[in-house]
């Protein structure tokens, strides 16, 4: 029975530290750019955009494939390294506790 009674506790600490992180993410901001630095996304810590900006210079009214390409690039460079950080705060939460991570995206 005290064991019972550990699991349940530590179930809630760990649903405590979770609800702490996620909160954490929110607040937190990655970014990454492509075309060497011609265009950088910003994400938070979730992996939802929050701002892009794009140098003026890879504006190309003839050339809108290559900005959209490095847009998708930055995107998807931003949110992995997102994805990245929430996996390793999720198990230093856990504490070693072996968990599934569900999708960040």
């Amino acid at each position: 029975m005290a064991n019972l009674q550990q699991l349940m506790q530590m179930g809630q600490q760990l649903q405590a530290k979770m609800s702490q992180l996620q909160e954490e993410l929110a607040a937190r901001e990655v970014s990454a750019s492509a075309g060497g630095g011609m265009v950088t996304v910003t994400v938070d810590g979730k992996g939802t955009v929050r701002a892009v900006r794009i140098d003026p210079t890879v504006v190309d009214p003839a050339d809108v494939e290559m900005l959209e390409d490095l847009v998708l690039a930055a995107v998807a460079e931003a949110q992995k390294k997102a994805q990245a950080q929430y996996e390793e705060e999720v198990r230093k939460a856990a504490g070693g506790l072996p968990i599934q991570l569900p999708g960040l995206l």
